[in-house]
């Protein structure tokens, strides 16, 4: 019993220095860890906030008014007109990569391009749309640019069209970018050319 109370062996300095050791490497990893979590939560974060400046930054925009024009045959609209062209700072988008949609309270659908996408004053046929007009463009292919302004011209199709005070929305989807909803209201009365409010 005498030799147990006088037991005078302690913690030596090298047993210190291998526990001091051990928790500096387990510190070490578990900081590594915890920063390898935190760069990649800021990484992804940095993704977020760049495709959202890209999608926001390609954006297009309706310059001026958006005409309905009536049909030949009938007593209703079957052609909408409008020009687009890039808000302030977008970039270039291909209008090749372009689907439009047309809705109304009965019909949703997707209106194609022709396959010649540009025809000067040339309306498309009919379930199709078609660029008719350049302006500000030092070339005529399908890539609407800084300054240019692209008139464009919807063709509703067979058995589809807009009749006096119908509501409708037609969506422009660039392949990057915010879509762009055009809604209008047919007007109470019906001429050659109307204002769509």
């Amino acid at each position: 019993m005498r030799n147990m109370m006088r037991n005078d062996e302690a913690f030596t300095g090298l047993e210190a220095a291998i526990v001091l050791i051990a928790f500096v490497v387990v510190a070490a990893v578990f900081s590594y860890v915890v920063l390898g979590a935190g760069f990649f939560t800021t990484q992804k974060s940095q993704e977020v906030v760049y495709t959202g400046v890209s999608q926001a930054s390609s954006s297009i925009e309706i310059l001026g008014d958006v005409y309905g024009l009536k049909n030949a045959t009938a007593t209703d609209i079957d052609r909408i007109r409008f020009t687009v062209g890039l808000s302030a700072g977008g970039t270039a988008i291909d209008f090749t990569k372009v689907t439009m949609t047309w809705s109304d309270a009965s019909n949703v659908y997707i209106l194609p391009a022709e396959p010649t996408l540009y025809a000067a004053a040339t309306d498309p046929r009919a379930g199709y749309w078609r660029i008719v007009d350049i302006q500000n463009g030092a070339t005529t292919d399908a890539l609407l640019e800084n300054t240019e302004q692209y008139t464009i011209v919807a063709f509703l199709g067979d058995g589809k069209h807009l009749d006096t005070n119908e509501k409708f929305n037609l969506e422009i989807r660039p392949s990057t970018g915010a879509a762009l909803g055009i809604k209008r209201t047919g007007p109470a009365k019906i001429d050659a050319v109307n204002l769509l409010y």
